[in-house]
């Protein structure tokens, strides 16, 4: 039991260190594209507004959701192989 903490403290500090500059990369580029959209297309009026609105929209969307992964597979993974070690 003890083993397990002192190898999953540290794991989860790790994956949570990399989920949030994922998270921070993903929403530069993000904002980016927003930018980059607002320039081609030549659209008028509130500029902030409208990476606002947007970055609202990726913060609600699947993609942003996916990002949840991090967590999700190595600790699947280390789950199952735990599992097929034990069980079977």
């Amino acid at each position: 039991m003890f083993v397990a903490l002192r190898f999953l403290i540290p794991l989860l500090i790790i994956l949570t260190v990399i989920y949030f500059v994922l998270s921070l990369y993903s929403r530069w580029v993000r904002r980016g594209k927003l930018i980059a959209h607002w320039e081609k297309k030549g659209i008028t009026g509130d500029r902030e507004a409208f990476l606002k609105r947007g970055m609202r929209q990726y913060d609600r969307s699947f993609r942003k959701k996916l990002l949840l992964g991090v967590y999700v597979v190595p600790l699947g993974a280390i789950a199952l192989l735990l599992y097929i070690t034990n069980f079977m």
